[in-house]
């Protein structure tokens, strides 16, 4: 399996281990295991006058923040039809270690996990 982030229909960006549902050599949908919702935001929005003239005007403190995305679900892995993805990409090194440390390691999926240590990250920026 392989760590994911997928864009779904509902908007909704969710990381997890992704195994793919195949029927006929065809992919028909996704099984996410421990499947997380992942939300980028400014951490401390920076105004006009608190511009540091050295660094760039785009960038800003970011925090990540990760709930669970289907916590009353029985099943270990929830399948996803392959029509509800919109895009699935592999994620930053930092977000993919923040994944595995705190939900695939910890077992923290039952709590929310907020980590802000994204900040000021020239990879990260609005």
């Amino acid at each position: 399996m392989t760590v994911k982030i997928l864009v779904l229909k509902s908007g909704e960006d969710v990381i997890a281990e992704v195994q793919e549902m195949v029927s006929s050599d065809k992919v028909i949908g996704y099984y996410l295991t421990k499947p997380c919702v992942v939300k980028l935001r400014n951490a401390n929005p920076v105004t006009d006058d608190e511009l540091d003239p050295d660094q760039p005007e785009n960038q800003t403190e970011l925090s990540v923040t990760m709930y669970p995305w289907a916590p009353l679900a029985k099943e270990r892995s929830v399948p996803v039809p392959a029509d509800w993805v919109v895009t699935i990409f592999t994620p930053v090194d930092k977000i993919h270690d923040m994944y595995k440390e705190d939900i695939l390691e910890n077992g923290r999926q039952d709590d929310q996990t907020d980590n802000s240590d994204e900040s000021t990250d020239p990879g990260l920026t609005d």
